[in-house]
């Protein structure tokens, strides 16, 4: 009779999740029915309320170490399931956002390399991105730290950098600590030296994105690489 009410909770939970979603629950309920899957026959209420009620809250039972959670009752195997969830919360949002597997377009390029400048609001960084002949990428990182102009970025660096990796294509990508993201007659002046050294070596530049806080500028969008 234990098992059939047991059952029935579980199912009752579940549907629950299904019709209105994981913010229609409550902390507890979440882990009593992560716990469904390690726990296959015990009531799993108590075990999610006496975690909680040991580290504070659902986000601290993630953070706890194995030993932490055995010792808070839970079997190894019970533990490992639960440190399971951050981890592969982790790989998920990396393998999410790795754009080494999406191509890059001029429509997500913008938002990808927003991003990629936190950290860097204070001071003036330029990125450089390279790309494969299907738009996806090979690399992405700083290449100058200063002004964006000629006499500041190694023009050297960046034929290195794409020679290396065969690169088809080129995306540059700078910040304007002023808060102000449309380009400077400087910017526009370097981005044309960099298109024309870049295109020596058979590779082309696509886009120099201008970040400013949340914003950014495409100087092709713009017209500002014809």
């Amino acid at each position: 009779m234990d098992k059939a009410d047991h059952s029935g909770h579980r199912d009752r939970l579940r549907a629950k999740y299904l019709n209105n979603g994981a913010d229609s629950l409550e902390p507890h309920e979440i882990l009593e029915m992560l716990l469904f899957y390690a726990v296959p026959y015990r009531n799993t209420n108590d075990i999610a309320k006496r975690l909680l009620d040991d580290f504070g809250s659902l986000s601290a039972v993630f953070d706890a170490s194995i030993e932490m959670l055995t010792d808070s009752g839970l079997t190894q195997n019970q533990a490992v399931f639960i440190k399971l969830i951050p981890d592969v919360t982790r790989l998920y949002s990396l393998d999410k956002h790795n754009s080494r597997r999406k191509i890059l377009s001029r429509e997500n390029i913008a938002s990808y390399l927003i991003d990629k400048f936190i950290g860097f609001e204070e001071k003036e960084t330029i990125l450089l991105v390279l790309l494969d002949a299907k738009s996806k990428e090979l690399y992405c990182g700083p290449v100058s730290e200063g002004d964006f102009k000629t006499a500041n970025i190694s023009l050297r660096k960046i034929i290195h950098l794409a020679l290396n990796y065969n690169a088809s294509g080129a995306i540059l990508a700078h910040n304007h600590p002023s808060g102000f993201a449309m380009p400077s007659s400087e910017d526009y002046y370097a981005t044309k030296q960099i298109k024309a050294a870049l295109g020596s070596v058979g590779v082309e530049l696509l886009d120099h994105i201008i970040v400013a806080d949340n914003d950014a500028v495409s100087m092709a969008s713009s017209g500002m690489l014809d």
